[in-house]
């Protein structure tokens, strides 16, 4: 195989007397605001170079565009079958290209996000100089798909079972998650929960008609269809904004169709504009039915949204958001996830309980913003070895 070097590496800057710090995902890093919060958390103190998919983010030193239709996440799945993981990992284009493309640099440390990205921060890097940020429970990641758990899980483990638990130190993003990783890999992982920086906001008032919103990614099996249905069943008029990232173009094709009159369908709103965007609505909605592990042990981005948007809460009863919602009284949580617990929750929504829920947020915010849930990034970066 040939490996492509298109034009898609932007020069670093001549040598500087701060430690190189290596951010590394096979993502679309514009659309990925966990590795966007960790280049913000670390650029001022490191010369920070990314890898990923997508232009540049703000404020690096380097960047390594992975050419796209390359990937990192679909190896041969006839080699997984036949336990063949190292020689289906390495075969992976977007693996392939960024050792190529990386060859001969050195690193005072590597934040190396996800176990795709593992095999390669260990090929570029001593161990002692690696922290992984484990973003999901990988190994059961799809277990909702036929035959992924009997052909991925296997390759999964083998990346959490040889990498991540050989890594100087590890992240993720809810307790759940770090609960199950200590259980079956014996990995001691720290907290990070994907928190959303500090926006000095203020509330605003709550009017008929209530206005919800939700945003992320368009697909299956996320609650979105369950969103659109509770709307139809409503007996009050209430408005339901949707700013969706559009990963699966036939889910959006049949959520528009869906959409009642109180529905709008917009397109994803970029990061740094999103909780102003998000702050002109009074209740954040999102129910996600436990159809994975990964799901059931949820913290998302998008509930951190919420708060720092001074937005009411409405959630499923996934526990970790659950937990917060009741412990700074941000709003309401649903009996189940059906859409009758969704409606029924809709129904009995107040102005003033609304606007009451909003205060609750606002007196969260500083506490739950990034700049406080970090700690764990900042404490494995330092222990590395690289200062901050």
């Amino acid at each position: 195989m040939t490996v492509r070097r298109d034009a898609t590496v932007e020069a670093v800057p001549s040598p500087s007397s701060r430690p190189r710090l290596l951010i590394l995902s096979f993502s679309q890093l514009a659309r990925d605001a966990r590795v966007l919060k960790q280049v913000a958390l670390f650029r001022d103190d490191f010369d920070v170079v990314t890898v990923g998919f997508g232009p540049a983010p703000e404020g690096v030193a380097g960047h390594h565009q992975v050419p796209a239709g390359m990937t990192a996440a679909k190896p041969y799945s006839r080699l997984l079958l036949a336990r063949q993981f190292r020689l289906a990992y390495w075969r992976q284009s977007a693996v392939r290209w960024t050792r190529a493309a990386l060859r001969g640099e050195t690193w005072d440390a590597v934040l190396a996000n996800d176990p795709e990205s593992l095999p390669l921060a260990f090929a570029l890097a001593p161990r002692t100089r690696i922290h992984a940020d484990l973003h999901e429970y990988s190994p059961r990641m799809r277990e909702h798909l036929p035959g992924w758990s009997r052909i991925y899980g296997p390759y999964y483990a083998w990346l959490c079972r040889r990498f991540a638990a050989r890594s100087a130190s590890v992240t993720t993003v809810s307790r759940g998650l770090a609960d199950e990783y200590r259980r079956v890999f014996g990995i001691d992982a720290a907290l990070v929960a994907n928190a959303t920086p500090f926006a000095d906001l203020a509330p605003t008032p709550t009017s008929e008609p209530i206005r919800l919103v939700h945003s992320g990614a368009a697909l299956r099996n996320r609650g979105l269809e369950e969103l659109v249905a509770a709307m139809a069943r409503l007996s009050r008029p209430m408005t339901l904004d949707l700013y969706l990232v559009p990963t699966d173009p036939a889910l959006l094709a049949e959520l528009r169709a869906a959409a009642g009159p109180g529905v709008r369908i917009h397109d994803a709103v970029p990061y740094p504009h999103l909780v102003s965007t998000l702050a002109g609505f009074d209740a954040g909605v999102f129910l996600l039915p436990p159809r994975t592990f990964s799901y059931a042990h949820a913290l998302p981005n998008k509930f951190f949204d919420f708060v720092q948007a001074r937005l009411a809460i409405v959630v499923g009863p996934t526990p970790e958001m659950a937990e917060l919602v009741e412990q700074h009284h941000l709003g309401w949580v649903t009996r189940d996830f059906t859409v009758e617990a969704l409606v029924e929750v809709l129904e009995s929504l107040q102005p003033a309980a609304i606007d009451a829920a909003k205060r609750a947020a606002h007196a969260a915010a500083p506490a739950l913003a990034a700049e406080r849930q970090s700690q764990g990034w900042i404490d494995a970066i330092t222990a590395i070895g690289a200062p901050r």
